[in-house]
């Protein structure tokens, strides 16, 4: 069997958005997460790296994250891989093409929220992970 398995822990970028789908009505939120990794170069200095991550979440699962997930929270997310394929037009006239781009997001199927609790009463009632088992 094959696994499409992705786990990520990162800083939201940027509030949820909220939307509903056109054609069928179903909600969902797009989340923006920014994961961070270091290393040391050839000359013993400390380097970064910022990656964005483009999160997808259906339903339940995504007004969730549209009600209690904001700009800078930290979290735990797992999810699978998904491409999307569409054509853009550039140019105009005679130098018109179309190319084919691919474009890839996470569909999140697990959202944990890391925040450091600020009182002793809220670090005892952890935050439990929210699933929702949907199609995509």
């Amino acid at each position: 069997m094959y696994e499409n398995k992705v786990q990520l822990i990162g800083y939201l970028g940027k509030n949820p958005e909220h939307k509903t789908t056109k054609q069928t009505g179903r909600t969902f939120a797009l989340l923006s997460l920014a994961t961070q990794s270091a290393w040391k170069d050839a000359n013993e200095e400390w380097q970064r790296k910022v990656e964005w991550h483009r999160l997808i979440a259906w339903n339940g699962l995504g007004e969730y994250a549209a009600n209690k997930l904001r700009k800078g929270d930290h979290l735990y997310v797992e999810g699978m891989l998904v491409s999307s394929i569409y054509d853009k037009e550039v140019g105009k006239g005679k130098n018109k093409t179309t190319l084919v781009l691919t474009s890839w997001q996470i569909k999140v199927q697990s959202i944990r929220k890391l925040n450091r609790a600020k009182s002793a009463q809220a670090e005892a009632a952890p935050v439990e992970p929210r699933s929702v088992d949907t199609p995509f």
